[in-house]
């Protein structure tokens, strides 16, 4: 007699089950980095008042000044990047490079004063968004949040197929069952609670997933694309400006990533950039002069201006705008102050501007407060349905061993939720991978415990 065929729904259960185990703690860790990054533009100015606040005064200082007293007040340090005012009552920003560390360094745009310095990588904000992108251990940990994220995505479809009502009633389903008690009601909590929040919590995963290593590197470039016409009378370098982007501060938005580094043309014509790519930067143009152009070409405020670091380098003024229809990032020849290129929304590709806009959606900028709030609840979902299912494996884990749901035969099969798992694992590599792993350890595990029985 053939033996019967374990159904895709008993299946989905102990996968949901083995990848809920692996994905809840991360997805904790990611709420709460989450909500202290969501926050930002309301606690910084909380946390660092006397750095970031000052009193609004008649005559602001010029960039070049403010960058004088920096040098001054670090004399073997190395500017890396200028962010001026982003109002009248808030201060300019250098970040310096010295002795091994980088530093914030909070100026006076009024009267030059250096007012302070935090450090750029262990202030709050800045841990909050290294531990969500690549929890503070580089490519390794880059890799393991893209699993988790790709995993997540997985456990809302299989959450969805799991939660299909199949002719129970409402309650449990739509609403929690409050007057339950134990095991019932972190159930509800954890069913319903995903239901409701799916749509936007696939959101954010799928968002999140773009700023990964692998999966979001192959998918900027196949979209990230932009006329090669705009660089054609550019002369440019083998580096991307992605390279000014790092883990725990964004410079240049996500469309632009992938886009060549310019060089500055002067230079490379007369002494050959090829050979100069080591060589000190030593610009003519003045730091005022590039927030001149800038504010000329009618850059959104809150940008950034990024100094060369070699003789062909250029200076990089970008922002990354709460609504990326302000987005722009320019480069600008360092001897000349040509601009090089200046790419803007209209510029975007649909699936860039897409993908931006829910870039800007999943950091609760894009709408204000009304945005942060949303986020918020959606980050709330995400802990409590990941505190829940935890609850509610512990609650019924046997003594020993992990409480894996066992294999039933007298479910329904569901031929078209198996082609929708495939397409994720083929969509999100790592997701597939560790789908193999987990089909052949689990096959292992059932396999042992059946000779066991016999």
């Amino acid at each position: 007699m053939s033996k019967p065929n374990v159904s895709f729904y008993n299946l989905a259960w102990r996968w949901h089950f083995y990848a809920g185990l692996f994905v809840a703690p991360f997805m904790i860790l990611l709420a709460i980095t989450g909500i202290i990054y969501l926050f930002k533009p309301q606690l910084d100015p909380l946390l660092y008042r006397e750095l970031m606040v000052v009193e609004a005064g008649h005559h602001r200082q010029d960039a070049d000044s403010l960058l004088a007293s920096v040098r001054k007040a670090y004399p073997q340090g190395h500017v890396g990047q200028y962010l001026p005012p982003l109002d009248a009552g808030r201060s300019a920003q250098f970040v310096v490079h010295d002795g091994g560390r980088e530093l914030n360094v909070f100026v006076d745009p009024y009267s030059a004063k250096v007012l302070g310095e935090q450090d750029g990588k262990q202030n709050l904000q800045a841990i909050a968004r290294a531990l969500h992108g690549e929890l503070m251990i580089g490519t390794l940990g880059d890799r393991l949040v893209e699993l988790a994220a790709g995993w997540g995505i997985v456990l809302v479809v299989s959450g969805l197929y799991l939660w299909w009502p199949r002719g129970r009633n409402s309650a449990g389903v739509l609403w929690p069952r409050l007057g339950a008690r134990g095991r019932v009601l972190w159930r509800d909590l954890h069913a319903v609670s995903g239901f409701w929040g799916s749509a936007l919590l696939l959101l954010m995963l799928l968002s999140g997933m773009t700023w990964t290593g692998l999966w979001g590197k192959q998918y900027a470039d196949l979209w990230n694309r932009f006329p090669a016409a705009m660089w054609n009378d550019v002369p440019k370098s083998d580096k991307q400006a992605r390279d000014l982007n790092n883990a725990h501060r964004q410079t240049v938005p996500w469309a632009l990533e992938n886009t060549p580094m310019p060089v500055s043309g002067a230079h490379a014509e007369h002494a050959g950039h090829h050979m100069m790519d080591q060589a000190p930067a030593a610009p003519q143009l003045s730091l005022q002069q590039v927030e001149d152009i800038a504010t000329l070409r009618k850059v959104e405020p809150g940008y950034s201006i990024t100094p060369p670091t070699n003789a062909d380098g250029v200076f990089t003024i970008a922002v990354f705008a709460d609504d990326p229809r302000n987005d722009a990032t320019l480069h600008v020849d360092q001897y000349t102050g040509q601009v090089l290129a200046d790419v803007r929304w209209q510029d975007y590709s649909p699936v860039a501007r897409a993908t931006e806009l829910g870039v800007m959606l999943h950091e609760g900028k894009l709408f204000g407060p009304l945005n942060q709030f949303v986020i918020l609840l959606v980050c709330l979902m995400i802990l409590l349905g990941s505190v829940s299912g935890l609850v509610m494996w512990w609650k019924r884990k046997p003594a020993s061993g992990l409480g894996v749901p066992p294999l039933r035969h007298d479910l329904p099969r569901w031929k078209a939720a198996v082609g929708v798992m495939l397409v994720l694992g083929v969509a999100f590599p790592l997701v597939g991978l560790s789908m193999v792993v987990m089909w052949g350890v689990d096959s292992l595990v059932v396999r042992r415990k059946a000779m066991a029985r016999a």
